[in-house]
């Protein structure tokens, strides 16, 4: 159909058309705006606080209640760890196991690496008591060792302080310890965010990434009359290791009011990743919430960047 103007308008108008129908068929040549993903859900975990960071950057992937104080059981002992492999001892130095050792452990009810009085045990022996089988006599070992003292009170002390110096200088600032296990006298606590950085802090040691990612040891230690025990052998507690793929390792803890602890981590590919979970109701939630948590945050990682070729340290 053809359309006739006046000649007076034709050119202006005409030009008015075309423009006109040039947007028009743009407009209608543009495809439909196709909406953003939804975000995946934080996943949901059954303890009342929980964090989760990537080891080499710091960057937060999950928190819930991060810096809510709580008891942290036995997870302090990756505390008492650090202490002792800062001051770079000796791992071969033999310690005599004192009869206040085994007595500590009895009158606490605490768990225990069933260290034999007068036995004669390397400090290597002791990290791996510690953090394995979470000896509260291989605890006490240590504190008597490097602690500073004319009496063993006193020594226990010094390194009760020297723990928190360190979390003061790793900028725990929600953390406090009152003895070198995790028993506390009511006055040691932290937060999920302040033990994942603990965490992430103590396996830059490779003596320590060794012992806590070790399932299975075997102590040979010296008697009092100088023969050889082959000790019954130390199993770690960590649910992770052995049953979820890249993982590290690192502490366990419960009790009557800190309930069910696990500091944890993972490493895939060149990523390794630290997180914490406080007061779960049982030892099996506490593993669950940390797989669900550990998934989330290499799904997480896998989509945010390409992987790179090769593991560094």
């Amino acid at each position: 159909m053809t359309i006739s103007m006046p000649a007076r308008l034709a050119g202006p108008l005409a030009r008015t058309l075309v423009v006109a129908t040039a947007a028009g068929a743009l407009l209608a040549a543009a495809p439909a705006a196709v909406p953003a993903a939804p975000a995946a859900p934080a996943p949901r975990i059954s303890a009342p606080g929980g964090f989760v960071m990537d080891a080499r950057g710091g960057g937060r992937l999950f928190a819930k209640a991060a810096d809510g104080r709580r008891a942290t059981g036995s997870t302090a002992k990756i505390m008492t760890a650090v202490v002792v492999l800062e001051g770079r001892p000796d791992l071969d130095r033999k310690v005599t196991v004192r009869k206040a050792y085994s007595d500590y452990i009895v009158s606490r009810n605490a768990s225990s690496a069933r260290l034999i009085v007068g036995d004669r045990v390397t400090v290597r022996q002791l990290l791996y008591g510690l953090m394995l089988p979470s000896g509260c006599d291989a605890a006490y070992a240590l504190a008597d060792t490097f602690g500073k003292g004319s009496t063993r009170a006193a020594r226990v002390r010094s390194f009760i302080g020297r723990m928190n110096a360190t979390a003061g200088r790793l900028g725990m600032r929600d953390s406090r310890f009152d003895s070198f296990d995790g028993i506390s006298n009511g006055s040691t606590w932290s937060t999920p965010r302040d033990l994942a950085r603990l965490g992430a802090h103590a396996l830059r040691n490779r003596v320590f990434r060794t012992v806590v990612g070790t399932r299975t040891y075997t102590a040979r230690t010296v008697t009092r009359g100088g023969g050889q025990r082959t000790m019954p052998r130390w199993t770690n507690t960590n649910p992770l290791l052995g049953s979820y793929r890249g993982a590290l390792g690192i502490k366990t803890g419960s009790g009557a009011h800190a309930k069910y602890c696990l500091v944890f981590a993972a490493r895939r590919g060149d990523r390794t990743v630290v997180g914490a979970v406080l007061a779960a109701p049982s030892a099996a939630a506490r593993a669950a919430d940390a797989r669900r948590l550990l998934d989330r945050a290499f799904g997480r990682a896998a989509a945010a960047a390409p992987a790179r070729g090769g593991a560094t340290g």
